[in-house]
């Protein structure tokens, strides 16, 4: 099992280009299940992620090409896929248990074919995340659904037809689902209290360039008129803004300055309001934003996570990682998910000052943090195992870095190319941090 050794304490200097976004590649991905034409998507991250959501797509008989690198490598790759001549509309368990976006292969299959078989979801460890919303809102559009032996059985004979649906609780993944079922539903659509996040407004975006009918794009309330097929298109996926803010807050743990391209600013207003209380210098380039930390502590605040265009959830172990070496006290509070607090006994082996309440995360700035050996538990509490390690004094040893993989795009290569003392170590097992100089 690979593991990541860090040495910290180096500034980051130089230019990194973000790559597409994970969290809307997953959707336009399973959105080629709508249409018996070509959808190419331009940007496609090469990430564990996406790899699973491909091998889900082949086994359900959908084609795919990779059409090489798109303008030199960095901007992801350029993928194109037929779901012309379907096999099965049965998602296994031994895909779907590996990543929670399997799910969204339900609506669009239900929508094209008028049944679905589809495992229930694992791949996450930060929540219950139950799927109620998903099922609820496509029993309002006409499907039947059941659970049998751990699958959900869906089934719309007759096709789906429109109807209103509020979501009582925002959830990103039941919108994208509903969005791709609505699509092809007889008659008009309403959804209410909809997820207003990028990857949902990229997703109708592209389901209008295949010739989708939907108003509201960007606001919490879609009106969708079914149509009777779809065409295929050329999309790029949008810059990955979890990926930036990441970056951003790498400059924060390290010092120094780097130049983030490929970005949609406007996808990052909270974040980039947040980290400049902090006392981070974040300016506009010709190419996207420049981030330099000015020398001495970082500014203490008070964050709650919240839907967009709140601050992200998957930006709070991150920015925990960071505040734990900031001037003061800083509270966080998560409001999204129970149990996204996993990374907190792994920052407090690094020296971090961390009290947990519930909900809410106090952290009283430490004088330094130490090199350790530490686990992660989940993508975002792997990187921000990452970023308090950038920070560190001395070596730190990351075990379990597969997380890492599944959303973020050449994580060590990128750093290690701005001046980042970080190394892969593939398949290796240490007694102790001090044996990754000999082991490699």
């Amino acid at each position: 099992m690979d593991r990541m050794r860090i040495r910290g304490g180096i500034p980051l200097n130089g230019v990194i280009a973000v790559s597409g976004a994970k969290n809307a590649a997953l959707p336009l991905m399973a959105a080629s299940l709508l249409t018996d034409k070509t959808l190419t998507l331009h940007g496609v991250p090469h990430l564990t992620d996406t790899a699973t959501m491909g091998n889900l797509l082949g086994d359900l008989g959908v084609k795919q090409e990779l059409n090489g690198q798109a303008e030199g490598g960095e901007t992801g790759r350029v993928m194109a896929f037929s779901a012309r001549d379907l096999s099965g509309v049965v998602a296994p368990y031994d895909l779907v248990r590996r990543m929670r976006a399997s799910i969204l292969v339900l609506g669009p299959l239900l929508a094209r074919c008028g049944k679905a078989r589809v495992s229930l979801p694992g791949g996450c460890a930060i929540g219950g995340r139950a799927v109620n919303f998903h099922l609820d809102v496509l029993r309002v559009l006409g499907a039947e659904m059941t659970l049998d032996d751990g699958f959900i059985v869906a089934h719309a004979p007759k096709g789906l037809t429109g109807g209103r649906f509020t979501f009582p609780q925002i959830s990103v993944g039941a919108s994208e689902n509903a969005l791709m079922a609505a699509v092809l539903a007889k008659g008009e659509t309403v959804l209410h209290n909809v997820a207003r996040e990028p990857e949902v407004t990229d997703l109708a975006r592209c389901l209008i360039a295949m010739g989708g009918r939907i108003e509201g794009v960007g606001s919490d309330c879609l009106r969708i008129e079914g149509v009777s097929s779809l065409s295929g298109c050329d999309h790029r996926v949008i810059p990955d803004r979890i990926e930036t803010g990441t970056y951003m807050m790498a400059v924060a743990a390290a010092g120094g300055c780097l130049e983030l391209t490929g970005i949609q600013r406007d996808h990052l207003e909270t974040p980039i309001e947040i980290l400049s209380q902090t006392g981070l210098v974040i300016e506009d380039t010709d190419n996207g934003i420049k981030v330099s930390r000015p020398q001495g502590k970082m500014k203490s605040l008070d964050v709650v996570t919240a839907p967009y265009p709140g601050f992200p959830t998957d930006l709070q172990a991150q920015l925990m990682a960071i505040m734990a070496l900031a001037d003061g006290d800083t509270t966080i509070t998560e409001s999204i998910f129970e149990n996204r607090y996993m990374h907190v006994p792994e920052l407090r082996r690094m020296g971090a000052d961390i009290t947990l309440k519930g909900p809410i995360a106090v952290l009283r700035g430490a004088k330094s943090l130490k090199g350790a050996e530490v686990m992660a538990t989940d993508l975002r509490a792997s990187v921000s195992l990452v970023l308090a390690a950038l920070a560190a004094e001395g070596q730190t040893i990351v075990n379990r870095v597969y997380h890492l993989d599944r959303g973020y795009e050449r994580l060590e290569e990128k750093l290690a190319a701005c001046g980042a003392d970080i190394l892969r170590l593939q398949g290796i097992r240490l007694e102790r941090p001090d044996d990754a100089v000999l082991a490699v």
